[in-house]
């Protein structure tokens, strides 16, 4: 079985080297790593407080239902309001083929139950985003550029990300190889990243975001925004530990710029219809 996240990693740069729309800002990473390399950000999961939790796998049972329809929030002007929305959800069909295609496998290949799904990793991350991904084209979080194929893999990594922060490390949550998950490239961490300077957008891009103007699923701009965030991060968690020789994880960074962009709700993000994220 391939390494899933090794693909990642290596499509990220691939696309970062030959990026057109977007560019990654070598001293913007420098001045974000001199800010934070001596206090890493902590960021817990306030898990408990929001989600199911039973300590068991009806935990797991649930993130991996939640993590399957975990795409598309973004809001149109008229976007239904919890449990009373008047209009659909964006892509809500999709939402609703995606549950019965993860009740099919799980039933068909893991005896209905997400737990026996991730104690078949063997307590490797990167395994279980390739059973993921092998076993359920919905996770299936790819796109072809500039010829070549490209792996991002957001809603089967941050799965394996809210196990490890659910379970706090252990049980389910227990992964030898926690550190080979990247960020998860969504709308959020883009548009952060542009705000501390590690981005860079070309004008026509950013004109584009700024006026809230869609972008398509699997264009050039969408791929390069996507990618070159991953690629970003994994820069800036090499720096700091080259500066500090402190072991940070890119879950832990991915979370720290994930709140920062929730504390900064006017922030301009790119806005694309997908089931990936």
């Amino acid at each position: 079985m391939k390494n899933a996240m090794e693909e990642v990693r290596v499509s990220a740069a691939w696309v970062a080297g030959r990026s057109s729309h977007v560019l990654v800002d070598s001293s913007g990473i420098e001045k974000v790593v001199e800010t934070i390399q001596d206090n890493i950000p902590k960021v817990e999961w306030d898990f408990e407080g929001i989600h199911y939790f039973d300590n068991g796998p009806l935990t797991v049972q649930y993130l991996f239902v939640l993590d399957a329809l975990n795409f598309c929030f973004w809001p149109g002007p008229q976007l239904r309001k919890l449990l009373k929305w008047p209009r659909p959800l964006p892509l809500e069909d999709e939402r609703v083929r995606l549950l019965h295609e993860v009740g099919f496998e799980l039933e068909r290949s893991f005896g209905g139950k997400a737990s026996n799904l991730v104690e078949s990793c063997g307590k490797s991350a990167a395994k279980l985003v390739s059973l993921i991904t092998s076993h359920f084209p919905g996770f299936r979080d790819h796109a072809v550029y500039k010829g070549r194929q490209v792996f991002l893999y957001k809603r089967a990594q941050i799965f394996v990300a809210d196990l490890y922060g659910a379970f706090k490390g252990q049980g389910y949550g227990e992964f030898i190889d926690i550190s080979s998950i990247t960020i998860f490239a969504d709308y959020i961490v883009p548009a952060v990243l542009r705000q501390l300077g590690v981005l860079r957008y070309s004008s026509s891009l950013a004109s584009i975001v700024d006026t809230n103007n869609e972008i398509g699923s699997g264009s050039e701009e969408e791929v390069e925004l996507r990618a070159c965030s991953i690629y970003a991060v994994e820069k800036m968690r090499d720096l700091i530990r080259r500066k500090s020789g402190k072991q940070v994880l890119t879950v832990e960074l991915d979370l720290w710029l994930w709140s920062f962009g929730v504390q900064c709700p006017s922030l301009p993000y790119h806005r694309t219809l997908s089931i990936y994220y």
